[in-house]
C-alpha cells in the first residue's frame, strides 16, 4: 500500500466546493472518479481542508492510499489527461504512510482579491470582488492589528460551522495594493468555515467608513457573528499554500 500526496490547483467557479455532496458536483467527487478510472480502486482522496462553493485553490494538498504500482509521474500525467481543464494536478509524490494532508498541516495561506475600480473586468470577475466605492486601506490595516494572534473567532464563523473549538491563531494578515487590486493574505494554523470571507466583509465596512478600526476589537470580543460585517463573495478567495 502506497500513500500518494497530490498538489492541486482548481478554478472553483463550477463546483460546490471540495467535499463530496449529494446532488452537487464537487472537486473531491471529480478527483475520486478519475482515480477510479486510473486504478480501478474506490479510494477516498483526503484534502487538507474544505474549500467552499466557488472558492479557488492554487495549492490544495490531498492524499490517497493505493496498491497501484503506477509511478508518481505517471499518476500526475494520468490525472491531467482525464480531469477537466479547471482542475490540475501540479505534483504527485509517494510519501510516508503516516502522512495525512489534514492532520499534518501546520498552517494555511489564503489570498482574497478585491477589484477596486468603477467598472467591472471581463476577466477578473471570476476571481475578485468588485467594489466601486472608496476604501481607506490605512484604516483596514489598522483594523487587522486586532486580529493577529490567538483568539476566539466566533464572530467570524458561519452559522453552519461544525468546528468544536472556535479558537485559531492568525499568524499574519497583510494587505497589499497592486494597481486596481487590493490583495489580502491570511496565514493561520486553521480557519473556521467562512472565517476569511467574514473578516473581509468586516474590513470592507472599515474601509468604507461604516466601522471604525477599533470596532474590530469589539467585534472580536463579542464572539457573535451578528456583530461583524457581511460575508464577502467566494470568487475572490484562493487557497494559496498549505505548510507542513
Amino acid at each position: 500500500m502506497r500513500n500518494i500526496k497530490l498538489l492541486i490547483e482548481y478554478d472553483g467557479t463550477n463546483y460546490h466546493g471540495w467535499q463530496r455532496q449529494l446532488n452537487a458536483i464537487t472537486i473531491q467527487e471529480i478527483m475520486e472518479n478519475m482515480l477510479f478510472r486510473i486504478t480501478s480502486e474506490k479510494t477516498p482522496i483526503i484534502a487538507s481542508g474544505r474549500t467552499d462553493s466557488g472558492v479557488h485553490a492554487l495549492g490544495q494538498v490531498a492524499n490517497f492510499k493505493t496498491t497501484s504500482q503506477i509511478d508518481d509521474i505517471s499518476f500526475k500525467k494520468a490525472f491531467n489527461s482525464l480531469l477537466p481543464k479547471d482542475i490540475v494536478v501540479k505534483d504527485a509524490v509517494t510519501v510516508d504512510d503516516n502522512f495525512h494532508s489534514q492532520h499534518y498541516a501546520k498552517s494555511k495561506i489564503y489570498r482574497y482579491c478585491i477589484l477596486k475600480r468603477s467598472y467591472p473586468s471581463a476577466f477578473d470577475y471570476r476571481y475578485s470582488w468588485l467594489i466601486k466605492q472608496p476604501l481607506d486601506i490605512d484604516a483596514m490595516k489598522e483594523a487587522t492589528s486586532f486580529l493577529i494572534g490567538t483568539h476566539d473567532f466566533s464572530s467570524f464563523r458561519s452559522s453552519t460551522c461544525e468546528a468544536r473549538d472556535p479558537v485559531r491563531t492568525l499568524i499574519r494578515l497583510d494587505i497589499e495594493q497592486d494597481r486596481d487590486m487590493i490583495l489580502f493574505y491570511f496565514e493561520a494554523d486553521g480557519f473556521l468555515k467562512q472565517m476569511v470571507r467574514n473578516i473581509i466583509g468586516t474590513l470592507v465596512y472599515v474601509g468604507n467608513g461604516r466601522f471604525k478600526p477599533i470596532t474590530m476589537k469589539t467585534i472580536l470580543e463579542n464572539k457573535n457573528r451578528t456583530s461583524a460585517g457581511p460575508t464577502a463573495p467566494p470568487q475572490g478567495l484562493f487557497l494559496i499554500e498549505v505548510k507542513y
